[in-house]
C-alpha cells in the first residue's frame, strides 16, 4: 500500500522558511517556473521543461525519472483541478522545479484545494498509479496548501552531489 506522505516540513528542515507562494513568483538561476494551462499537452510541455533545466543545471541524469515524476503531477493538476470546488476558469497550473544542494525540489501547484489522496496502485488500470510511481521514483514527496488557495504537490530528488 501507497503510505500516506510526510509534511513538507517534516521531510525538509529548511521548509519552515520555504513558501512555495513565494518561490512560484521568484526568478533566480536555482529557480525555473512554467505556467501551464489546465489541457492534456501540458504534461508534455512539463516533461520537456524539466529536461531542459535539469540539463542546463548539469544534472541531466535526473531527467528521466523527474520527467515521469513530473507528468504524473501534471496529469493529476488536469484531471482534477478544472472539476475541484473553488477553481475559477481557466487557472494555470505551475510548474516549478527548485535546486538546492544535495537535490531539486519538483512542485507542480494548481488551484484545487483538495488533498492529493494516495491509492493502493492496481496495475491492470489505466487508473490510479500516479502517487505511486511519484513515491517510487522520488526520496520523498508531499503536497503544501497555498496562501491564496490551491495546493503544490511535490517531490525531491538527491543529486547525489
Amino acid at each position: 500500500m501507497v503510505d500516506e506522505p510526510i509534511s513538507t516540513a517534516d521531510c525538509l528542515q529548511f521548509n519552515r522558511r520555504l513558501r512555495f507562494s513565494e518561490l512560484l513568483y521568484g526568478h533566480g538561476s536555482d529557480t525555473a517556473t512554467c505556467p501551464l494551462p489546465p489541457k492534456a499537452d501540458s504534461v508534455k510541455t512539463a516533461r520537456d521543461v524539466t529536461r531542459n533545466t535539469l540539463r542546463s543545471w548539469g544534472l541531466p541524469e535526473l531527467g528521466d525519472d523527474a520527467a515521469l515524476v513530473v507528468s504524473e503531477l501534471v496529469t493529476n493538476a488536469v484531471r482534477y483541478a478544472p472539476c475541484s470546488p473553488g477553481a475559477v476558469g481557466e487557472l494555470p497550473i505551475t510548474l516549478m522545479l527548485l535546486r538546492m544542494s544535495p537535490g531539486v525540489l519538483l512542485a507542480v501547484a494548481d488551484p484545487s484545494n483538495q488533498a492529493p489522496t494516495p491509492k493502493e496502485p492496481d496495475f491492470v488500470s489505466e487508473n490510479g498509479r500516479g502517487l505511486y510511481i511519484v513515491e517510487t521514483y522520488s526520496r520523498r514527496w508531499g503536497w503544501d496548501r497555498l496562501d491564496n488557495g490551491g495546493k503544490a504537490v511535490w517531490a525531491l530528488f538527491d543529486t547525489g552531489r
